[in-house]
C-alpha cells in the first residue's frame, strides 16, 4: 500500500513539474514494482506494456478520428466561422458569453479540446478587447466551455471522455441523460455567473484589458471573415457527428468518419490543404493516445500490486452507495494525473468490472456509473494540467493570472456537480 501511495505520489510531482508522463510513468511503475516485490522486467514488458497496448487497442481509433476531423475544421476555417456566428448572434458586449457558447459547440460538435484553444483564442481577444474586459478571464471562460460539461456532463457528447465508460459499462453516449443535463447546468449555469461577477470585480478596481505581447506568429493569425467558409456549411460535419452518434445510434468510429467525410466535400476546393491537415491531425493524435495509455499502463502495475485488493476494499468501504467511492476514485487520479482521460482510464481498468458487478447485484443502474464517471473526471483540472499548460501557453497567461478562476470554474462547480449527480442517481432520477 506503502508503494502505491509513494507511486501516485511521486506521479503527480513530476507531472506538476512539467515532465513528460510518457517516460515518468514506466519509471514510476517500475519503482511500484520493485517496492511490492514484483518481478522489474516482468511489471513493465508484461503488465505494464499489456495495460499500455490494450487502452491503445480501444481507442486509438477515436484519438486519431478526433484529431482529424479538429484539425480540417481548425485548417479549413471552419471552426473560427462557427465560432465568430456564435459570437455575432450573442452580441459584441457579451464577450464572455459569446465565447462560452463558441468553445462549447465546437466541444460538443467532436472538435478537440486543443483545436478549440487555437480556433477561439484570437476571437476571444476581439471580443474581450470590444468590451474591455480583463483579459486574465479569456483562459477560465474558454476552460468553462470546452473543458467541463461539454467534456463530460451534455448526453451525446462525442468527446473520449463520454466515450471511455461504454465499454465498462456498456452503454452509449446518453447515458445518465438527466443527470447530464442537470450537471450540465450546474457547470455551465454557476460558471457563467462566477465569470461575470469576476468581470465587475476586474473593471471595478480598474483592471480592463491589456494587449498581450504579440509574436510574429500571432499576427499571422488574423484572418479576414471574407475568407473564411459559410458558417452553416461549416456546422455541418459537427451536426453529422452528433446526429449518427446519438439519434442514428451510430457507432463512434462511423460517426467521425462520416464528419470527416462532410467537411472534405464541404470544403473541396481546399483540397490542397486537406493531406497535411489531416497528417498533422494523425501526429497530435498519437501523442495523445501515448500519454493517456501510459497512464494507463501505470495503472495496470497498481492493480497487479499483491496488496491491492486492501485498497479496493478501502475505497469501495468509503460509502455504502458505490457511486460515492468510483466519482472520488475517478476524480483523485485524474487531478494526480494531469489528464481526464487517463485517471479515467487507470480508475476503469482497477475497478471498472466491479463497479459493473455492482451495478447488477444493487441494482443501480450502469448508465450512472458511467455518467458519474465522466463528470468526475472533468472535475480535476489541477495546475499541472495538460490541457491547461497549453492553453496558458497559447494564452500568454499565467497560473497566478487565471488558476483562482480557472480552480472555480473547472473543479469546485463540477464537483459540485458530481455531489448533485450523486444524490440524484441515489433517488433513481437517472
Amino acid at each position: 500500500m506503502i508503494s502505491i501511495i509513494i507511486g501516485l505520489a511521486l506521479l503527480m510531482f513530476f507531472a506538476y513539474l512539467g515532465w513528460s508522463i510518457i517516460w515518468v510513468a514506466p519509471i514510476v511503475a517500475g519503482i511500484v514494482a520493485l517496492m511490492s516485490g514484483l518481478d522489474l522486467m516482468d511489471a513493465y514488458t508484461n503488465t505494464y506494456m499489456t495495460g499500455f497496448v490494450d487502452f491503445a487497442k480501444a481507442w486509438f481509433p477515436i484519438f486519431l478520428l478526433g484529431a482529424v476531423l479538429g484539425k480540417l475544421m481548425e485548417d479549413t476555417g471552419a471552426a473560427k466561422s462557427v465560432a465568430i456566428q456564435f459570437t455575432k448572434f450573442i452580441g459584441e458586449k457579451r464577450a464572455i458569453l459569446g465565447v462560452l457558447v463558441a468553445s462549447a459547440v465546437l466541444t460538443y460538435g467532436g472538435v478537440s479540446l486543443f483545436v478549440v484553444v487555437f480556433a477561439i483564442y484570437p476571437i476571444a481577444l476581439a471580443l474581450f478587447k470590444k468590451a474591455d474586459i480583463s483579459r486574465r478571464l479569456i483562459a477560465p471562460t474558454i476552460v468553462l466551455g470546452a473543458f467541463t460539461f461539454t467534456m463530460t456532463a451534455v448526453p451525446g457528447t462525442p468527446q473520449i471522455q463520454n466515450l471511455i465508460p461504454m465499454n465498462t459499462f456498456k452503454t452509449t453516449p446518453m447515458a445518465g441523460t438527466i443527470i447530464g443535463i442537470v450537471a450540465t447546468l450546474i457547470m455551465a449555469v454557476g460558471g457563467y455567473f462566477w465569470l461575470k461577477f469576476r468581470e465587475k470585480r476586474l473593471t471595478a478596481a480598474g483592471e480592463k484589458y491589456t494587449e498581450p505581447d504579440k509574436s510574429k506568429e500571432n499576427e499571422n493569425e488574423d484572418e479576414e471573415e471574407g475568407k473564411l467558409p459559410n458558417w452553416i456549411l461549416s456546422l455541418v460535419p459537427l451536426l453529422v457527428v452528433v446526429i449518427l452518434l446519438n439519434f442514428l445510434k451510430i457507432a463512434p468510429i462511423p460517426s467521425l468518419l462520416a464528419g470527416i467525410l462532410a467537411i472534405l466535400l464541404i470544403n473541396v476546393k481546399q483540397y490542397k490543404t486537406f493531406i497535411p491537415s489531416m497528417n498533422e491531425g494523425a501526429k497530435g493524435s498519437v501523442m495523445a493516445i501515448i500519454n493517456t495509455s501510459a497512464a494507463v499502463g501505470f495503472g495496470a502495475v497498481v492493480t497487479s500490486v499483491p496488496d491491492f485488493d486492501n485498497i479496493t476494499d478501502m475505497l469501495l468501504g468509503i460509502s455504502s452507495n458505490p457511486l460515492v467511492s468510483e466519482s472520488l476514485v475517478v476524480q483523485l487520479l485524474a487531478m494526480i494525473t494531469g489528464s481526464a482521460s487517463g485517471g479515467m482510464g487507470i480508475a476503469l481498468q482497477a475497478l471498472g468490472s466491479t463497479y459493473y458487478e455492482l451495478s447488477q447485484s444493487t441494482g443501480m443502474s450502469p448508465e450512472a456509473f458511467h455518467r458519474m464517471a465522466s463528470i468526475a473526471s472533468g472535475a480535476s483540472i489541477l495546475p499541472h494540467n495538460g490541457a491547461l499548460l497549453t492553453l496558458l501557453a497559447v494564452t500568454q497567461l499565467t497560473h497566478k493570472e487565471t488558476y483562482k478562476d480557472v480552480f472555480v470554474v473547472a473543479l469546485i462547480i463540477p464537483t459540485i456537480a458530481v455531489i448533485v449527480g450523486i444524490i440524484m442517481a441515489s433517488m433513481g432520477i437517472i
